[in-house]
């Protein structure tokens, strides 16, 4: 999606990921993220979230297609995640729990 012909600051991911990871209630996660990110951006972020929940659950790829009228191509990537065992998507997916993994260990 990066289309500035600039190059990015990679420190700024960083910086990003250390504001995500201290904000602690989740009223205030989604206030950032609507500021941050436009409404097409939030969606396509929910649609993922979406389609990997329906994965994990055991519904099938054509299902899950027709159901959120998206591609088999999209959700094939998602499928890519859930097969990796050392995928943060999968642990958090897996716990079943909004505040994270059971077990961060593992």
């Amino acid at each position: 999606m990066f289309r500035n012909k600039k190059r990015l600051d990679l420190s700024c991911i960083d910086e990003l990921c250390s504001v995500l990871c201290d904000i602690r209630q989740p009223d205030q996660m989604k206030s950032l993220l609507e500021e941050i990110l436009t409404p097409a951006e939030r969606d396509d972020l929910a649609l993922r979230w979406q389609l990997m929940k329906m994965l994990q659950e055991g519904v099938s790829q054509r299902q899950i297609a027709a159901e959120l009228g998206i591609s088999l191509c999209k959700i094939t990537r998602g499928a890519k995640i859930l097969k990796n065992n050392q995928s943060i998507s999968k642990k958090y997916l897996s716990a079943g729990d909004k505040n994270g993994p059971k077990n961060s260990s593992s």
